[in-house]
């Protein structure tokens, strides 16, 4: 049987985990991603105005952890994006928009009832580590 190379992906360029789990991790060629909030890394508090603000951070975030694995927001094929108010999806969609810009990754969306540290919306992604080339 052949052996699947697990690596833990961890930089300080990004909040460091609030609890008993990696910032991600990478199975293969596969990278699995935390959900990230809109943490200020440097001093592990969400960055204030709401939804909009945090969205930008956590996906500042989420481009320093792929930075970290060898990747861009273009080898993101798949993103859960956690909304405490499904009220902020048009919003996030604009700052959404920003980072992914071409190949849109797959995409869920739901509404939950509260998300750490009282964080307006939460995503995490999943990637694939590599050379993407673009079928027609």
């Amino acid at each position: 049987m052949a052996s699947i190379i697990r690596k833990i992906i961890n930089t300080s360029h990004a909040p460091k985990a609030i609890g008993p789990y990696s910032q991600a991790v990478q199975v293969g060629n596969t990278l699995y991603i935390s959900g990230q909030i809109g943490f200020n890394p440097e001093t592990m508090k969400l960055v204030e105005g709401g939804t909009v603000p945090q969205a930008k951070q956590l996906l500042q975030n989420m481009g320093k952890i792929l930075e970290a694995a060898g990747a861009t927001y273009n080898n993101v094929v798949k993103t859960t994006v956690l909304l405490t108010d499904m009220n902020d999806f048009s919003a996030v969609n604009e700052v959404y928009k920003e980072f992914f810009n071409t190949a849109f990754p797959a995409r869920a969306a739901y509404q939950v009832v509260c998300l750490p540290a009282g964080a307006k919306v939460e995503i995490e992604a999943i990637a694939v580590v590599g050379n993407i080339v673009e079928s027609q």
